[in-house]
């Protein structure tokens, strides 16, 4: 399933989207690719091909900026779990969803997974924004906890928790070590773990 990770970026069109949508777009962009420290108001500017001084009309501060962007990655999460349950069984679900991780092995080895990598930098902070972003990643764990429950499984929580945490250190390792095949080998022993649940 094409683009089907949590955080995948969506292309900034500067034609048919507003501007508040362009900055947004370009600030999950920014933020994956450079960080929230490293970003300024002005890389979003440019990126979304607004002028800087736009920027207030439609975000007070870098800080809207950045709820914006995990508002994006929770839109995009909620139109892929739309996606993945129009398929006629959990572990086909399951394994869509690997498989759009998989598909994003690239992206990973640059520069991590695009929401995990702006979760860890907003942990270190105790503004709500850390809260925000932690809500978005327990819809997918919740998720993926009601497949495998659907499976059968009494332990679903425990398989839900243990999937992403597969997902997120894979994308750690692959982006330190600038190897998607670490990503796409991991895949193909997560799909195996998940048919061996069926069995």
């Amino acid at each position: 399933m094409t683009n089907s990770n949590l955080g995948t970026r969506a292309p900034i069109d500067t034609k048919k989207q507003g501007k508040r949508e362009r900055l947004t777009a370009a600030a999950v962009k920014m933020l994956h690719e450079q960080g929230v420290e490293k970003t300024t108001l002005a890389d979003i500017a440019q990126a979304a091909n607004v002028p800087v001084g736009n920027v207030y009309y439609y975000f007070k501060s870098k800080d809207a900026l950045v709820d914006a962007a995990i508002d994006a990655h929770a839109q995009r999460l909620r139109a892929m779990i739309a996606a993945l349950d129009e398929l006629a069984t959990p572990p086909e679900r399951l394994k869509a969803l690997i498989g759009g991780w998989v598909e994003q092995r690239d992206l990973a080895a640059r520069f991590g997974c695009p929401f995990g990598t702006l979760c860890s930098e907003l942990d270190k902070r105790a503004d709500g924004l850390d809260r925000n972003a932690a809500k978005v990643v327990q819809l997918l764990i919740d998720w993926c906890q009601q497949q495998f429950r659907a499976m059968g499984r009494r332990d679903s929580r425990d398989l839900a928790v243990a999937l992403i945490a597969a997902y997120q250190g894979i994308s750690l390792l692959t982006n330190t070590l600038r190897d998607p095949q670490l990503m796409t080998r991991e895949g193909r022993r997560l799909e195996r773990w998940i048919d061996s649940l069926a069995d």
